[in-house]
């Protein structure tokens, strides 16, 4: 549910802050790219506010533009990285899977802004294997990252930060631009946030949140994925596979509650080890009555799976929460210090997250929940405010921010700049339909190999290798996506039309897939 009342006209103190930008055109643009890891376009208030407020990231469309129908070109965390960096699809740049190793001699657009004078930085989450290169400035989390006192890789020195990652890693980002880079440049940073990623670790000040609320349960919780062969192989199902101690914090001092996988439950025992003796103090203050009366309660079926849904929801808000407070502090850097009128800002996530619809956690399936991601952009000067309508993906990002910069865009990116939407052009051209590939199986969660393509109304889905499976969405009927109607009568003219639309853009992306498939 998009929040269509959330989006108003810019107020004089927003016109005031871009009009300077416009009497500077000639001014190279800064960048701050700012991306989350697995945050729902269903928990950002500017989407959606059912759950929670995010006034931080909402400012960021209120004084700029939302697009509400923007995509991932393969929804995990590295291969959608590898996209964002490249601006082509996975096959394209190599890192199809997060078994890989993202090549990083290959061209991307930190390399091309730092080539043409831009002095660039990543922070935070890096999550692909190698050293990353084409920035003058790089301090990344280990891995997928510590909550607390994680350790980062600072231009190739390791070094144990103590407090909470996102705090950390805004704390981080905020001395580069204060301290560390040539203000005589224009800069882009990468800022990218482990929150809110698995195993969704609460800031110790946050910790009672949202404790009073009950959150409904998403019409589809209880699916049983009738004529869906690839949903009903997958493990990524909050009733079944969603762990009591490494996901939802069970880790009874008494040693009675343990996990069924001897890995995660020392996983999590490890993760409060790490924790220091205050931090330990406060989450035991805030998790031992839960779990004293889960003890007393010894729920089973539907109860223990709605027990489970709360707590999940409870733990992943309190995480946003902590993750919106930090992007404020961003914006009120640039604000204070006179940046915010020559500044691009990016909101979005690696891809979407499932907040229960389905039954599930987790990302992967070209579904709508994982397919889709945020994408807020607020940008000085620019002629479009409000919504964007046009279908955009992750692959778009590399070509904007270049085109943003006046670098020419190489011929082989695959991506669209979105610098004519935020312009308030509507390009006769624009992509109609959008191409999704996902390749990591067998792995966590067993989600099945798929390719698909999206149009405005329908999704056409292939699962491959493990299984031959087919599916087809009328988005329009069936936005939840609960009805095959693959091969149903009376499809068959959309499913001719959609694969040949398949075909083009895998001849177009020029994904090798198409061979072994032929349509």
């Amino acid at each position: 549910m998009m929040n269509t009342n959330l989006l108003k006209p810019f107020s004089a103190t927003a016109v005031g802050v871009m009009l300077p930008a416009l009497a500077q055109a000639q001014k190279p643009m800064n960048i701050v790219y700012i991306m989350s890891d697995d945050h729902s376009y269903q928990t950002i208030s500017a989407y959606d506010n059912r759950f929670i407020n995010t006034p931080n990231i909402d400012w960021i469309a209120q004084n700029g533009v939302r697009f509400t129908n923007s995509f991932v070109a393969n929804s995990l965390s590295g291969p959608s990285r590898a996209c964002m960096l490249t601006g082509k699809h996975s096959h394209a740049n190599g890192f199809t899977d997060n078994t890989k190793t993202f090549d990083g001699s290959q061209q991307t657009y930190p390399k091309l802004l730092q080539q043409a004078g831009y002095e660039t930085a990543m922070i935070g989450k890096w999550h692909l294997t190698s050293t990353p290169t084409g920035f003058d400035y790089w301090d990344i989390l280990i891995g997928q990252g510590s909550y607390y006192n994680p350790e980062f890789i600072c231009n190739g020195d390791t070094v144990q930060r103590m407090g909470y990652s996102t705090n950390i890693t805004t704390d981080v980002a905020l001395d580069w631009l204060s301290s560390r880079r040539d203000k005589e440049k224009p800069f882009c940073l990468l800022l990218h946030h482990k929150a809110p990623h698995r195993v969704w670790n609460p800031d110790t000040c946050d910790l009672d949140l949202f404790s009073d609320r009950q959150f409904p349960l998403p019409a589809t919780f209880y699916d049983n994925y009738e004529g869906r062969l690839a949903a009903q192989k997958q493990e990524m199902s909050i009733i079944k596979d969603m762990d009591i101690v490494y996901d939802l914090k069970m880790l009874d001092h008494e040693g009675e509650i343990h996990s069924p996988n001897k890995w995660l439950d020392a996983w999590g025992r490890g993760n409060y080890a790490r924790m220091t003796p205050s931090q330990r103090e406060q989450w035991d203050r805030h998790y031992d009555p839960i779990i004293a009366q889960f003890k007393r309660d010894r729920l089973t079926g539907n109860a223990l799976a709605e027990w489970k849904y709360q707590q999940y929801m409870h733990d992943y808000l309190r995480v946003i929460h902590s993750l919106d407070r930090n992007i404020g502090r961003v914006i009120t850097y640039l604000r204070e210090n006179g940046l915010l009128d020559n500044t691009m800002i990016v909101y979005t996530s690696d891809q979407g997250f499932y907040m229960g619809e389905h039954g599930w956690f987790d990302k992967r399936f070209m579904y709508e929940e994982s397919f889709r991601t945020p994408l807020l952009v607020y940008l000085p000067g620019a002629k479009k405010h409000g919504d964007i309508a046009e279908m955009v993906q992750n692959i778009d990002y590399a070509p904007t921010m270049l085109e943003l910069a006046g670098v020419p865009v190489p011929a082989d990116i695959q991506g669209r700049s979105l610098l004519p939407l935020l312009q308030g052009k509507k390009p006769k051209d624009w992509r109609k339909s959008l191409y999704y590939h996902y390749y990591e199986y067998p792995a966590e969660h067993s989600v099945c190999k798929h390719y698909g393509v999206r149009t405005s109304r329908y999704t056409l889905i292939h699962f491959y290798d493990d299984i031959d499976a087919w599916e087809l969405y009328d988005l329009k009927r069936d936005p939840n996506q609960m009805n095959n109607i693959y091969g149903k009568p009376g499809t068959e003219k959309i499913t001719r039309k959609l694969k040949l639309e398949l075909k083009k853009l895998q001849e177009q992306y020029n994904d090798p897939i198409r061979r072994k498939f032929p349509l």
